[in-house]
């Protein structure tokens, strides 16, 4: 089991929230009474595991938070993720920048279960990742410009780096850190009720990084492709679903594809829920990890 103790990170987290939010409040009351911003619901995404707005497995080009080009917004997350033989919590802040720069911090902890102990490396062994993003929105806007076949275009990556790298070394990992790339494209239907998302996205990840970057069969970059589209079914409900392709680098077992099928609901502004059914394929020793996944947004 990994004691490594992650209370003082946690209460940094913490306040580093409470700190951005307030901060989008402070933009909202100096708005001159137009509200916490013209965005719409949902329209801003949800919180993707590593910490970007989109949905939940791919980021979307969108800049997260309601601030527009006027404001400055702000959303923290939580998210856990339950599969037949591993458990993932994920959480984090994101600040957007006058809708067009997007910084976040996440941090994922992989538990194990009793496949840690099969390995020798305890029941409920644990790896937890930081990841630091970057988002810049370069082209496009998926809301206001309707009229336009152009999708909203941002680039981003996302620094990634893992608290074992001796685990890592052993199943074959190259490297305990590494950066992700990509490239996304948004567009919102509103007449159709309809979002569509690409994103080619470059990288060594296995596992997202939680089994480290590179390995025995492929350390070189490689182009994946990510997929999302949702559909509104009220102003605040959608459905939709995903497909993130991944690498397979190591030798210790074949890495298979993630996607999954969602909800998400905006009963507030402010706050939105997602619930979703995850297919994460083989992960180690174990095939056909599938169960559900809720992750709870508050945005400013």
């Amino acid at each position: 089991m990994n004691t490594r103790n992650t209370h003082p990170q946690r209460l940094a987290l913490a306040l580093a929230l409470m700190a951005a939010a307030g901060f989008a409040q402070a933009q909202d009351a100096d708005d001159d009474g137009a509200g916490t911003s013209g965005k719409l619901l949902l329209t801003g995404g949800v919180s993707q595991v590593e910490g970007s707005a989109g949905g939940g497995l791919t980021p979307w080009a969108v800049i997260g938070g309601y601030g527009t080009r006027d404001q400055i917004g702000a959303n923290a997350f939580y998210t856990k993720v339950n599969v037949d033989d591993y458990a993932l919590d994920s959480y984090g802040v994101l600040v957007g920048f006058y809708d067009r720069v997007e910084l976040s911090f996440s941090r994922q902890e992989f538990d194990t279960e009793a496949v840690g102990g099969a390995l020798g490396l305890g029941n409920g062994f644990t790896f937890t990742q930081d990841t630091i993003g970057v988002k810049v929105k370069v082209a496009g806007d998926a809301v206001l410009e309707q009229d336009s076949w152009l999708p909203q275009i941002a680039v981003g990556a996302q620094y990634k780096k893992n608290d074992q790298p001796g685990v890592l070394a052993f199943v074959g990992a190259r490297d305990d850190s590494g950066v992700d790339y990509y490239v996304s494209a948004t567009k919102l239907y509103l007449a159709q009720s309809l979002l569509l998302n690409g994103t080619v996205r470059f990288t060594k990840a296995n596992q997202f990084g939680i089994l480290g970057f590179g390995g025995d069969r492929n350390d070189d970059y490689e182009a994946q492709f990510e997929a999302s589209a949702a559909y509104l079914l009220s102003r605040n409900l959608a459905i939709g679903a995903e497909y993130r392709t991944k690498p397979d680098n190591l030798g210790i077992a074949t890495e298979d594809d993630a996607w999954d099928v969602f909800v998400a609901w905006a009963p507030i502004k402010n706050v939105s829920l997602t619930v979703a059914y995850v297919d994460l394929g083989n992960i180690v020793i174990r095939d056909e990890q599938r169960g559900v996944y809720a992750s709870l947004q508050v945005g400013f």
